[in-house]
């Protein structure tokens, strides 16, 4: 257990030296989704309240998130074709091992964009201060591993080339069936259905009934963190087996 954990420690480390040998992408990462938030902002949150901050920042913290699945998979994939990864196959180290290493490294970066969107959410509009604000960033903390137990899967699945149209769905299932941009209530109860099963609305709706308070503890809480964390759980089970099975190969 002690060396598994050893093991787990340095492969964080050297994919957070990795990570941060691409500052690109993680200004992408944060830029873009923080500049949507500050002009979405500024253009609609007098025309409907699905933009006014308490709605938009929660659903701007999720959005960010899903390119958390683009940024996994690329790395993952990129170090299946060097010789990194074929020198750890023949390592004691387990596929559970490599999976975690990934995951731990790329949290600091969920960390970092739900706390500086919610800080700059409440700079904007003061009336989103408030203490439920980290249990927003508590509850994107498992959101964020959604996204990146997606990634982890497609990066073990896909080649680095193959992975950013795949994961590019994924980034558009997040801002199409979320709710996010448009009101859902207009919509037919099938296709809310549909919306509800998926992670995408619900993680969301968790974001956002953490900082805004809600009625219903179950229906508002409760339930979409129990999905969230049934999809959460599943990708990851499967990422490890397929990762292992990218071992064997």
């Amino acid at each position: 257990m002690r060396d598994s954990i050893k093991r787990i420690v340095t492969l964080t480390k050297r994919n957070l030296k990795e990570i941060v040998r691409d500052p690109l992408s993680l200004i992408f990462m944060i830029a873009m989704p923080l500049f949507m938030e500050i002009l979405f902002y500024a253009i609609f949150h007098t025309m409907t309240s699905q933009f006014e901050m308490k709605y938009l920042a929660p659903g701007i913290v999720v959005f960010s998130q899903a390119f958390l699945a683009l940024f996994a998979g690329q790395l993952i994939a990129i170090d299946r074709t060097t010789s990194f990864l074929t020198r750890l196959f023949v390592s004691r180290t387990r596929s559970h091992e490599f999976i975690f290493g990934y995951a731990f490294a790329l949290l600091p970066i969920a960390l970092v964009q739900a706390v500086l969107f919610f800080l700059v959410g409440g700079i904007i509009d003061s009336s989103f201060w408030s203490v439920t604000m980290l249990l927003g960033i508590l509850f994107g903390m498992v959101t964020s591993l959604l996204f990146i137990g997606i990634g982890i899967l497609l990066g073990s699945l896909c080649t680095d080339k193959g992975v950013g149209g795949v994961a590019s769905a994924v980034i558009a299932g997040q801002s199409l069936l979320s709710g996010m941009w448009f009101p859902t209530e207009g919509l037919g109860k099938g296709m809310l259905t549909f919306m509800r099963v998926l992670p995408f609305k619900n993680a969301t709706m968790l974001l956002q009934n953490a900082v805004n308070g809600c009625d219903d503890v179950f229906a508002d809480i409760v339930s979409p963190l129990l999905i969230v964390l049934a999809y959460m759980i599943v990708v990851f089970i499967v990422a490890v087996f397929a990762f292992r099975k990218k071992m064997r190969a």
